[in-house]
């Protein structure tokens, strides 16, 4: 994959951002989201490629949103697949609170799993516990391999979860197994990533979040050199019928890091609201400041952007 995309998708990610960012604590998530999907497909329309949505936002009778399925780009150029969530953390946008991001991942034709827009089991360590996972096994098993791979005590683990109702079972095991919990109210891309991030505090995290933005999350793990396994976990069985049409025969597999996002994998995101990933939009007189992040799983090269923005001098969005 030409690496000469990362900028051209960096500056969709910064549109979807700053769209979004305008509507921060204003308690409408329908149109924060609203405003960062019509920035991203206007972006993503100017870029020079054959592009596909295979994790988006829904199928095509869901539009206008970024549905599964939609093309983008030019038409000219390398075929690519999209993975994306023009604004991942909608709640905590609409809200006002952290870690809400604009996230893309970019492969080759193919590579990545065609998840419906279900529920997905979900694990992820860093660079240091590959290969300590296996959601075959129980949350407790998990956190010990994990602690001898990292040669830390079971009580010294920092396990970052959603916090939802469906996830009572798995907080109690976890705090019998002896381990600290974070609890988060959105955003499990973002947490996904923390565990690759030394600085973040966070070794591990489990449990049952968004199928599409599983595979978004193991696209970004890729590229910092983490793990992460999924399964998905339909909530009906429209959702069965539905994977099932998508190519998905066995719903109980367990889908290991290169099963949901193989070959040559770009991740590029921009703070929408401040995290402890990456810094918000700041709006300034006539402009704006973004901070984003790409990296590239062929290089392994982690870029931080930091753009200055004349609104005097961009289309308007």
């Amino acid at each position: 994959m030409d690496r000469n995309f990362a900028l051209e998708f960096v500056r969709v990610t910064e549109m979807a951002a700053i769209a979004s960012a305008r509507w921060m604590g204003r308690g409408d998530e329908k149109a924060a989201d609203q405003a960062a999907v019509d920035a991203m497909r206007r972006m993503l329309n100017s870029v020079h490629f054959d592009g596909k949505v295979v994790i988006g936002e829904g199928e095509r009778d869901e539009a206008p949103m970024l549905f599964i399925g939609e093309k983008v780009g030019t038409g000219g150029g390398p075929k690519l697949d999209l993975a994306l969530d023009p604004l991942e953390g909608t709640s905590i946008c609409a809200r006002g609170g952290n870690n809400s991001i604009a996230v893309i991942a970019i492969a080759e034709e193919g590579k990545f799993l065609h998840a419906p827009d279900t529920y997905m089991e979900k694990i992820a360590v860093g660079g240091d516990a590959i290969g300590a996972i296996d959601l075959n096994r129980t949350p407790a098993e998990n956190l010990k391999a994990i602690a001898k791979a990292k040669k830390k005590t079971i009580e010294e683990l920092t396990v970052i979860i959603l916090d939802r109702p469906r996830h009572a079972d798995l907080i109690e095991e976890v705090r019998r197994a002896g381990c600290r919990i974070w609890l988060i109210g959105d955003g499990d891309v973002s947490a996904a990533i923390a565990t690759c991030m030394p600085d973040s505090g966070v070794d591990v995290m489990m449990g049952t979040g968004g199928a599409p933005e599983g595979v978004i999350a193991a696209a970004a793990l890729r590229c910092v050199g983490g793990d992460f396994q999924g399964r998905l976990k339909p909530r009906n069985q429209d959702e069965i019928e539905r994977a099932r049409r998508m190519g998905i025969s066995d719903i109980d597999r367990v889908y290991k890091i290169m099963e949901l996002a193989d070959g040559k994998v770009m991740f590029c995101a921009t703070g929408v609201t401040q995290g402890t990933f990456l810094n918000g939009v700041r709006f300034t007189s006539g402009g704006c400041t973004t901070h984003s992040v790409v990296m590239r799983s062929e290089s392994g090269t982690i870029r931080h952007i930091e753009a200055d923005h004349r609104f005097d001098r961009k289309p308007k969005f």
